[in-house]
């Protein structure tokens, strides 16, 4: 593996309880002890992990606050703090990855539209509505999405714990991921069966981000900015 250029961008996404905390988790530590190939420097990867919604700053305590069902808000008013809190770490993104550090991120901008454009049969959340706040964010290198059904992430440990999780949210949440899949691109959006054992799908996800990290000399490019360079 050649020694980085860049950062590469990493996203994971899927339902609640899909398991994506485990797997950033397992992939970061995977990304660091990855070694490198004769032809190399003999440098280790670096790679963060990062978590969304961050609910350590201010914005992100109002978000964890109305998760947690301890506040109510305005469905548009929630979805825009989601995009805010992602854009308060839009500068960090940017500055990581221009140092080399590989980001593997636990959610992005997907999961805010997915939740958010889910309650239009009800509200006026249009999906194109729920998209525009994320226009120009730093865009993922790749998006790994685990795929899992609503009915057996519900019997995973802390199910029902915050207030999307419940089995037809989360039913209307994955059709939006769908359709988001299709406008990404199978080249930068890939499903992985998160219904398998959590090693094979390690081993899924390892297998799709090898060929991401040896690949650091393409811009880093803004969401639905098509191919503009961040400057």
């Amino acid at each position: 593996m050649s020694s980085l250029a860049r950062g590469v961008f990493i996203v994971i996404e899927g339902l609640d309880r899909s398991g994506k905390s485990t797997q950033v988790a397992r992939l970061v530590d995977r990304i660091q002890s990855a070694t490198t190939d004769a032809s190399s420097s003999g440098s280790t990867p670096r790679a963060v992990p990062l978590k969304f919604p961050d609910r350590t700053t201010a914005i992100g305590k109002m978000i964890d606050a109305y998760l947690r069902s301890e506040s109510d808000l305005d469905d548009h008013a929630i979805h825009l703090l989601f995009s805010a809190n992602r854009w308060e770490l839009a500068p960090k993104i940017e500055a990581l990855l221009a140092s080399g550090t590989t980001i593997v991120a636990d959610r992005y901008a997907f999961s805010g539209i997915a939740f958010s454009a889910q309650k239009s049969p009800h509200l006026n959340l249009t999906f194109e509505w729920c998209k525009a706040p994320e226009i120009g964010l730093p865009a993922p290198d790749l998006t790994l999405f685990l795929d899992v059904k609503p009915e057996i992430a519900m019997q995973r440990g802390g199910y029902g714990e915050e207030r999307y999780e419940k089995q037809e949210v989360q039913t209307r949440v994955r059709q939006v991921f769908e359709r988001i899949g299709e406008e990404i691109g199978a080249d930068r959006w890939v499903v992985i069966d998160a219904g398998q054992d959590r090693d094979k799908v390690g081993d899924d996800i390892w297998n799709r981000v090898v060929p991401v990290l040896r690949d650091t000399h393409k811009p880093v490019t803004r969401l639905w900015h098509g191919q503009e360079e961040l400057r």
